[in-house]
């Protein structure tokens, strides 16, 4: 397909919003057109998180080696220390696939791939139907300090005043809803 290499999806929102449940539905539903775009992440792995597959595990010096060696697309300091990011060979090997590659990414990150791509992008925003429900989502994780929840919810409060740098914000207060309507856009940016 003519310029189906290098256009991207960007999946953004902030924390416990749903952006990870959107992102498994589309890979679902479009598995031979996307694939879902491992980053980069200095955090230690979730009990079920699997190095290679859910992130690329590295250490804070491997992190900034890369970013001194220009090897992100994007990449941010998420949390005081906490470094994630979209290495550029993730996106080629997706590219080189014949695929469209799939960014589950923060919302500062997926402004700065629209960016560097400009035009070529499709960039969804999800949204949590308030903070309140935002935090429940949180707490039931059971992954969060009081300290780290107060820290993503500040953050999570500061996302939101970007929602309008997407070209779609889609309101997640019913998953089945939402994931609908996020594929409806990805068809239509696959030309289906």
């Amino acid at each position: 397909m003519p310029g189906k290499k290098n256009k991207i999806i960007i999946i953004a929102a902030p924390s416990g919003a749903g952006k990870t449940s959107v992102v498994r539905h589309l890979l679902k539903r479009l598995p031979d057109r996307l694939s879902f775009s491992i980053s980069a992440a200095t955090r230690k792995a979730r009990e079920n998180e699997k190095d290679g597959v859910d992130y690329y595990f590295i250490s804070v010096p491997e992190f900034e080696q890369k970013i001194a060696e220009d090897a992100f697309v994007e990449w941010e300091m998420v949390y005081e220390g906490k470094y994630y990011g979209t290495l550029k060979q993730e996106v080629e090997r997706i590219w080189n696939e014949g695929k469209l590659p799939l960014l589950d990414v923060d919302v500062r990150g997926g402004i700065h791939v629209q960016e560097k791509f400009p035009g070529r992008t499709l960039s969804l925003f999800i949204e949590p139907p308030s903070i309140d429900v935002l935090e429940q989502r949180l707490r039931s994780r059971g992954t969060e300090t009081e300290e780290s929840l107060k820290a993503r919810l500040s953050k999570a409060a500061y996302e939101l005043s970007f929602k309008d740098r997407f070209d779609y914000v889609i309101l997640n207060d019913k998953l089945e809803r939402a994931c609908a309507e996020a594929e409806a856009l990805v068809r239509v940016f696959l030309g289906n």
